[in-house]
């Protein structure tokens, strides 16, 4: 495909992307009923229910606001070739390929991180302020903005560094290679992101003793699984939204309880909540996550060894020559189509590993605490009730709240 047919391609992806999640998002608002129904009488009251919709419109107008403010500036970059006369500016300044593939990407995630300050303010200290959920402060909101300079300059730039490298080594052949770095680069994230790169954001603390731990061990005992590094995550300090979370392999396993969970939590809905958590594990969800996400990456690289190659890919961009970093970024666009049907899979089977790990809570421990739990999870972070199956179907890792409470009492006891 000549230049000029690479470029329409691109502009008719980001355009069908575009106009296909708004209308999914279109549907997905207007699914929301607008009284209280009955079968939600027992999880909302009324002015929460009011709330949920109120909240969830506010944040379907500014996701509006901010994904065509993205379209338009990437249409217009993509249709005027800004990222070809960019090149030719970083390569008046560097001279080596590698360092000025480097810059390039460094200074565009730099300078579009900066141009959506405005928007992460706004969501933060205005829409997540107004409904009670931010907590973040000014100080923590900057630390957090360079932090994630750094981590992303530091790890960002080194993958990138080996991936160019590799490319320039091996040719087409360089996804082999690559595979086999980036597979150990996630098994290492999966084993120690809770020790190496959440406590630069939050304080992770054992959970301490009583009536809590209490209750965690004689569970652990009964499904003899061992529940030794559960911690507590200042998860306020930025938001009065709970969760919770498994992270790990082996014997670098954590299960993570958020401080605001605790707090508006029995002790039985907790253990509910963690069982819930521990039937990931015993289901094997977490290893298959990582076989399957091993693979998808995999796939995605040999795929891109066949086209990254392309001069007139890199003239569709406004290049004049070969870069592979202006193809690269092309990638990104040429693959979203493909992206999102392996979503949509990986989706899926996220919804059947929940029901799963549902289950395996519901028969070691407690069905009903679990629901309970469930049902304060969505109200406290005004969780949309009746979203759409469509936007369910291309979106939600979770099944909704309804579908859940529905196959839990489904399930024989």
């Amino acid at each position: 495909m000549e230049a000029k047919g690479i470029l329409i391609l691109l502009l008719a992806i980001l355009s069908f992307d575009f106009i296909f999640n708004k209308i999914l998002e279109y549907l997905n608002i207007k699914s929301m009923k607008e009284e209280l129904p009955d079968e939600v009488k027992g999880i909302y009251d009324e002015e929460k229910y009011k709330k949920s919709i109120s909240y969830a419109r506010a944040n379907n107008k500014f996701g509006l606001l901010t994904s065509s403010f993205s379209f338009i500036l990437s249409f217009v970059l993509l249709a005027t070739g800004f990222f070809g006369w960019f090149d030719q500016q970083v390569h008046g300044f560097i001279v080596t390929e590698e360092l000025v593939s480097l810059a390039f990407f460094g200074l565009l995630f730099l300078a579009s991180d900066i141009l959506n300050i405005p928007f992460q303010l706004y969501d933060t200290f205005v829409i997540e302020e107004k409904f009670g959920f931010n907590k973040t402060t000014s100080k923590t909101f900057i630390l957090d903005k360079l932090k994630g300079y750094v981590l992303a300059g530091v790890i960002g730039g080194l993958i990138l560094f080996v991936l160019l490298k590799l490319i320039n080594l091996f040719g087409p052949d360089f996804w082999i290679y690559f595979w086999i770095v980036i597979s150990v680069f996630i098994l290492f994230i999966n084993m120690f992101y809770t020790s190496l790169i959440l406590p630069l954001f939050n304080k992770l603390t054992p959970l301490e003793d009583g009536e809590l731990k209490d209750e965690i061990e004689t569970y652990s005992k009964k499904i003899k699984f061992p529940l030794d590094n559960i911690f507590v995550i200042d998860g306020s300090k930025r938001s009065a939204k709970s969760n919770a979370f498994f992270s790990g392999i082996g014997k670098k396993k954590k299960i993570v309880l958020y401080d605001t969970l605790i707090e508006n939590h029995s002790k039985e809905e907790l253990v509910a909540v963690l069982a819930h958590e521990v039937g990931h594990f015993k289901k094997k969800h977490i290893i298959t996550g990582y076989v399957l996400s091993i693979l998808q990456t995999g796939f995605t690289l040999f795929i891109m060894s066949l086209i990254i190659f392309s001069p007139a890919m890199s003239e569709a961009l406004g290049g004049s020559q070969l870069a592979i970093h202006l193809n690269l970024l092309a990638f990104g666009i040429l693959y979203s189509p493909i992206s999102h049907f392996v979503g949509i899979f990986m989706n899926m089977l996220s919804r059947k590993n929940e029901f799963e790990a549902d289950a395996f809570a519901k028969e070691t421990y407690n069905g009903t605490f679990l629901q309970q739990a469930l049902k304060k999870l969505s109200v406290d972070n005004l969780s949309n009730l009746f979203p759409h199956p469509a936007y369910v179907f291309m979106n939600y890792s979770h099944p909704p709240l309804l579908k859940r409470l529905a196959a839990m009492n489904e399930q024989q006891p």
